[in-house]
């Protein structure tokens, strides 16, 4: 029986592999330790390599690439439907090989070292701005059970911060002081950290020739062109720009039947971090739109008067995320 295609369940030590012939019938279904995947997997040079895209799927999809296999990431929620039966590590890695076979299944490509470098800072930095905001309350909140409120405003907390401590009228102790300076000088920490981090990103997309192009764009910054690079590539997982967009969650949620289509908020799929910096990139397209002249300018401005900002942000978005993909498809320049 000659094995097409292999579905790996991946794991940390203990890996299960199925491999199945071009009918579809399970050749071997068994588990497999790490040291020795590879080597399994030599003896079947003409098969498929089917994983789902996980955390560790870019590191082995790139050593099989380099051993000649065709290496194929499938999301995960397009895998779980395949599941039959209870969930275990057999019927996953099955389920992974039917997944694979469907004809119409989307695949992504292992991600390249130096686009994993890129998201490594990306998500570094996520999690740095997620602790700063975490300190940043911490600090309000503490302050309130002393009495003290300050406006609204990271700036205008950082401003006042340091009088707060120094005044010796309101009531605050020394213990609360102490305690006071040490999450201040933690959450100044964190605004070095992360603008070290911002330096770094601007640093390489300089170097990055397609995301260089990208920041032709009105409305898309250093972060947007890095984490697009980064994730995307050149876009050739995607059929078109629509279909990039759709896997970024930026299309209607859709409840069709009986001839009747039913339209609702976003889907909200695919990668969260890449649909907010383009939302947060629409943004700023229409704060300004009202002095500028290019195209999307203009067709934001006739957005906003029919259907309101908050539509239009993520419209926007929308058409950012379809321009993106053309350039970045074509490799060619931004044309406003």
């Amino acid at each position: 029986m000659k094995v097409t295609l292999i579905g790996i369940d991946l794991a940390k030590t203990i890996f299960q592999i199925c491999g199945v012939n071009q009918a579809g019938k399970a050749a071997f279904n068994r588990q497999i330790r790490r040291p020795k995947l590879l080597d399994a997997l030599r003896r079947y040079p003409d098969a498929s390599i089917a994983m789902e895209a996980c955390s560790g799927s870019n590191y082995w999809g790139r050593e099989l690439k380099r051993l000649g296999f065709k290496v194929m990431l499938i999301p995960p929620q397009h895998v779980k439907p395949f599941v039959k039966g209870n969930k275990n590590d057999r019927n996953d890695a099955f389920a992974i090989c039917e997944a694979a076979r469907r004809p119409r299944m989307t695949t992504v490509e292992p991600r390249s070292l130096s686009q994993t470098d890129t998201m490594v800072i990306h998500r570094i930095r996520e999690r740095q701005i997620g602790m700063r905001t975490a300190v940043i309350n911490q600090i309000r909140g503490l302050l309130n059970e002393y009495g003290i409120v300050v406006a609204q405003g990271k700036i205008r907390l950082q401003t006042e911060l340091p009088y707060l401590l120094e005044d010796a009228e309101n009531e605050l102790t020394p213990m609360a002081r102490h305690y006071l300076q040490h999450a201040f000088q933690e959450w100044q920490f964190l605004d070095q950290s992360i603008a070290e981090l911002d330096r770094d990103i601007a640093a390489q997309v300089k170097q990055d020739d397609q995301a260089r192009r990208l920041l032709q764009i009105r409305g898309v910054g250093p972060m947007i062109a890095s984490a697009t690079s980064a994730l995307a590539g050149r876009g050739t997982c995607y059929r078109n720009g629509r279909h990039f967009a759709a896997n970024l969650g930026l299309v209607p949620r859709e409840q069709s039947s009986g001839g009747k289509q039913k339209l609702g908020r976003i889907t909200r799929r695919g990668n969260q971090y890449l649909r907010k910096l383009l939302v947060q990139g629409a943004w700023s397209v229409i704060r300004y739109a009202h002095r500028n002249e290019d195209r999307v300018s203009r067709w934001a401005r006739q957005l906003i008067e029919r259907r309101g900002k908050q539509v239009a942000a993520v419209a926007v978005a929308n058409k950012l995320a379809r321009i993106i993909w053309a350039m970045s498809y074509h490799q060619s320049e931004y044309r406003p």
